[in-house]
């Protein structure tokens, strides 16, 4: 199988790590020439993805931010081979899926929507690797959803990079989840350090501080543009959890304990109930 990266950061390094691992013949392209340089030195990209070889791509995996991608798909997307199948894997589906679907219908070739669950609070091709994906769950957002044969051959072009469980879903439900289990704790994270009080925590935290403050280490242009793409569901989330913080202030103001305790444990046997 010939397969074409666009982007080498972090996923899309690990892409190719991953491809490459397993035999096939890799391309890859990056704006940045000196990762695409570095990555073809050390032998993971056999070759850099252009016009003239995009068409021996058998599968496509677009991984830049969201914007780039867009401008790069409508760019590209006449020179694709009808054969190939494109991936896209950003962290919002619906406006690249919009795209990509109207893209494929005019152009003859296979888009699916995909959103792969990993990564590290690094950025970059240095710090990808070949078993990032190992077990991690894929999202797929498929054209057509009861074609199990047309799915079989998605999950076998991915079977190299060792995906867990794969999910089927809408483009819509995709972003409405993904703004509430990946994005807010994002912005949670991150507005959580900020505390003036975050400075001089050495000695008096542990398992608590380092799970809540994980994310908060990000790449910051790459989450401003996934949260203004996902937008409508990103304001939902942040005014629930802006109603739920202040009844937890107005509950300590108060000094009303028995509320507090009520919420609290709302909030415990919610988890429960949830995650076991």
């Amino acid at each position: 199988m010939t397969v074409g990266v666009v982007g080498l950061g972090l996923i899309g390094g690990s892409f190719v790590k991953a491809y490459k691992e397993a035999g096939h013949r890799v391309y890859g392209y990056d704006i940045d020439k000196t990762i695409q340089g570095f990555a073809m030195l050390d032998g993971t990209v056999d070759a850099v993805l252009a016009r003239d070889n995009m068409k021996e791509c058998d599968l496509l995996l677009i991984t830049t931010y969201v914007h780039a991608a867009e401008a790069w798909f409508e760019k590209e997307a006449p020179y694709i081979d009808p054969h190939t199948v494109v991936i896209d894997c950003l962290g919002n589906k619906q406006s690249i899926c919009r795209l990509g679907f109207s893209l494929a219908e005019k152009y003859g070739f296979t888009y699916v929507g995909g959103h792969p669950m990993a990564g590290t609070h690094n950025s970059g091709y240095k710090y990808s690797r070949a078993n990032m994906f190992k077990n991690a769950p894929m999202v797929l957002v498929p054209p057509v959803y009861d074609d199990i044969q047309f799915l079989e051959r998605i999950k076998k072009m991915l079977e190299p990079c060792g995906f867990g469980k794969l999910s089927v879903t809408t483009a819509e439900e995709h972003d409405r989840m993904i703004a509430f289990t990946s994005q807010m704790a994002h912005v949670v994270s991150n507005a959580y350090i900020k505390s003036p009080t975050a400075g001089s925590h050495k000695g008096f935290s542990a398992g608590s501080y380092k799970d809540l403050t994980r994310v908060a280490w990000l790449n910051p242009r790459m989450w401003a543009e996934l949260f203004m793409d996902n937008k409508e569901n990103m304001l939902k989330e942040l005014d629930w959890m802006i109603a739920s913080l202040d009844e937890y202030r107005q509950a300590i103001l108060d000094e009303d304990e028995e509320r507090l305790v009520r919420i609290l444990d709302e909030g415990s046997k919610r988890k429960k109930a949830i995650d076991g």
